[in-house]
């Protein structure tokens, strides 16, 4: 009796006309209850049907109803790998629209010159996070503390508190640029928990990971080892406080090789800045352009930045590792700027440190300060190349 049974069960369920796939890359199978499934995270979900019941047999739809079932399955899947529960779609603005128009935006200014292009990079990566962690078609006006809440959680496990910080930051320019904008009618709530790092969170980052300075053996070692182009960037990260993004993007006019000077505006910032050069560094920028010439509207290193982070980055990291002085967390090009402001901040001239710099004072004071002498800013760099090529070994 048991085994008629069973035998007719599957008598039954093999005799249901079930469509194929309609090509051999399509993502549902036919289940036998009429419906398209799909086996996600080790449950089953359905989309759409196939089969309806007529006159109590399950009989094939015309065109087996896989196109409509493919389009429910592409507007959930994201969600539904996600471990969320798929929202339905609706007139509300969407954060794919959001992120879409935010990004729209952000482009024109990079076009217009007001924006750098590592700055647009970064924003688009927060974007594109933003909308794989959330969904794309899920409204914004869906959003709760909670949903924040755990982002906030995943971002901590995928960065430290630096770079948390600063991508909570941009999630949160995005939603504001949208209500600034009348896209969103009221303010996001972001929750209690949707924010950076403590101060005392970074004081305790900062101090785990030692100094971020160079000492003066270390800087000599680079000079010593580094290709001619990357020697010459060096000595202007040590000499002018120069960052990698400088020296990508820096113009063969903002060189006075007579004069001896480095006139060019933070591309950062646009603040002005002035520095005098040491004769090393005329010399090793005399030989970085001798070896690669500059064609006219190009930047004076052929070493430029790219989308993903910038040659520049590299080659300073592949150094570091190759003289095995890049075990402190944290350091890398960007370092030399440290350590000039670490070695100047000795002289106590801050105004003239500021000049080399590229930084605004914001204070009062900074309104009265016409200028500040050129001999002023010499005595700041003339201290710091003595601490560097003093005869006796020093650190900073």
């Amino acid at each position: 009796m048991s085994d008629q049974s069973t035998r007719s069960r599957r008598s039954r369920k093999s005799s249901i006309d079930r469509p194929p796939k309609p090509y051999p890359e399509f993502p549902l199978g036919a289940a036998n209850n009429g419906r398209w499934q799909k086996k996600i995270l080790g449950k089953i979900h359905y989309f759409g049907r196939w089969g309806k019941v007529v006159d109590g047999s399950l009989t094939r739809i015309e065109g087996d109803g896989w196109k409509d079932a493919l389009e429910i399955y592409k507007a959930q899947v994201d969600d539904l790998y996600a471990g969320r529960t798929p929202r339905t779609k609706s007139d509300a603005l969407t954060i794919k629209e959001l992120c879409n128009r935010f990004l729209t935006a952000k482009k024109r200014r990079l076009d217009a010159g007001e924006m750098t292009a590592q700055t647009f990079t970064e924003c688009f990566a927060t974007a594109k996070r933003l909308a794989a962690q959330f969904g794309g078609e899920r409204p914004v006006d869906d959003l709760a503390a909670e949903d924040f809440e755990k982002l906030r959680a995943w971002m901590a496990t995928q960065w430290g508190p630096t770079k948390l910080g600063n991508e909570i930051g941009r999630t949160r320019s995005i939603f504001k640029y949208g209500l600034d904008n009348g896209l969103i009618e009221k303010p996001i709530r972001f929750g209690s928990e949707f924010r950076g790092p403590s101060k005392a969170v970074m004081r305790k980052h900062r101090a785990s990971g030692g100094e971020r300075c160079f000492t003066a053996p270390e800087i000599k070692s680079l000079l010593e080892a580094a290709s001619p182009q990357l020697k010459a960037m060096i000595l202007l990260g040590i000499n002018a406080a120069f960052g990698n993004h400088d020296c990508a993007t820096l113009p063969p006019w903002a060189i006075d090789f007579k004069g001896g000077w480095a006139r060019f505006p933070r591309p950062k910032t646009g603040i002005e800045r002035r520095c005098p050069l040491w004769p090393e560094t005329i010399e090793a920028l005399q030989a970085a352009t001798a070896e690669q010439p500059t064609a006219k509207g190009e930047p004076l290193f052929a070493m430029r930045c790219s989308r993903r982070g910038g040659a520049i980055t590299r080659a300073m990291d592949k150094l570091l590792k190759k003289l095995k002085i890049n075990g402190r967390r944290g350091l890398g090009f960007y370092t030399l700027r440290h350590t000039f402001r670490t070695i100047a901040d000795s002289q106590r001239d801050f105004p003239a440190i500021r000049i080399v710099m590229g930084h605004a004072d914001g204070s009062i004071d900074d309104a009265y300060l016409e200028r500040v002498d050129d001999d002023r800013i010499r005595g700041v760099t003339d201290h710091v190349h003595a601490w560097l090529f003093a005869p006796a070994e020093g650190g900073a």
